[in-house]
């Protein structure tokens, strides 16, 4: 066993010697690491789903990741859905928009026209309408009472509420727990989104934005 004062000896040696060269000597954990050591951090719960996300495909195209585009004819802050091509823009300034890819409605059941955002909602409560509980009875009739908000509700993490002349339109921009369905026309008229993206979104937008589908 070394003895106290070779010990002292040692370490004073290797002090005048390269720090590669300390490294080599006492090994990387020793008390002359060859690079400081970074703090970790623990991911946020969003940052770990998307991780998965990319890790096994969540099914969205890159076309459809959010970006900022040239865009004009609109005033800031009002939010254009582009059916045809799946795609969302919200003004941020003259000549410059951004866009995000948008599942839509299926034939026959896409909604267009101009509207505001009535309301915003977190996590909001689902209910489906009369007309889809009498279109598919087996499948949502048992939520005609409604179904709370969470990972499993159809209008996912966010919900915008199109008002037109002061009245409900039925007709909503919201989430999805679905993504795979994102650039499709698969809903039951109303627009979805990515749940990160419609978050993004609803943190922009404004009670009384305009929003025309078009």
């Amino acid at each position: 066993m070394i003895d106290r004062r070779s010990f002292i000896a040692v370490a004073l040696a290797a002090l005048a010697v390269p720090g590669t060269a300390r490294a080599q000597f006492f090994g990387t954990h020793g008390p002359y690491p060859s690079q400081p050591a970074r703090p970790s951090r623990e991911p946020s719960r969003s940052s770990r789903e998307s991780f998965w996300d990319n890790l096994f495909g969540s099914g969205v195209a890159s076309r459809y990741q959010p970006r900022n585009v040239r865009f004009s004819g609109y005033a800031p802050g009002t939010i254009v859905i582009d059916v045809r091509q799946r795609f969302l823009y919200y003004v941020l300034r003259p000549g410059l928009a951004r866009r995000y890819g948008v599942g839509v409605g299926r034939a026959g059941m896409a909604w267009s026209g101009r509207a505001v955002v009535g309301r915003k909602a977190a996590w909001p409560r689902w209910t489906p309408t009369r007309d889809m509980i009498r279109r598919e009875p087996h499948k949502y009739a048992r939520w005609a009472g409604g179904m709370r908000g969470g990972r499993g509700n159809p209008l996912g993490a966010r919900a915008l509420y199109l008002y037109s002349g002061g009245r409900d339109t039925m007709y909503r921009i919201h989430g999805t727990n679905e993504p795979g369905t994102i650039g499709r026309a698969v809903s039951s008229g109303c627009i979805r989104m990515v749940n990160d993206h419609v978050t993004e979104l609803y943190n922009l937008v404004n009670v009384g934005s305009t929003v025309i589908v078009r």
